[in-house]
């Protein structure tokens, strides 16, 4: 995941308040964050170990999620989204106007 520093300020209290039974998953998420800087340009360098955990070899997918984006090995997700193309609508959409 990829967010502004406002959003990462607010997702960072959020992982911080879960309690102990959490306390893996809050170093996962807290203790591998990183700052980043854009370039001149507006890339952004993602770290090689940041890369091999989101498994990202080669293409990347960047999708805007709302408050934060999340940056995909661009074959996984085109995987994932046929997969999920292929099975039927969540019913939490069964009520959802478009």
């Amino acid at each position: 995941m990829v967010f502004p520093r406002p959003e990462w300020e607010k997702f960072r209290e959020r992982i911080a308040q879960l309690p102990l039974s959490a306390q893996w998953w809050k170093r996962i998420f807290l203790g591998n964050a990183l700052d980043v800087d854009m370039d001149a340009t507006g890339r952004v360098l993602v770290s090689p170990e940041l890369r091999q955990a989101a498994g990202i070899r080669r293409d990347a997918t960047l999708l805007g999620m709302g408050h934060h984006f999340e940056l995909w090995d661009r074959a996984t997700y085109e995987t994932q989204e046929a997969q999920a193309l292929q099975g039927p609508m969540p019913d939490v959409f069964h009520d959802f106007a478009f």
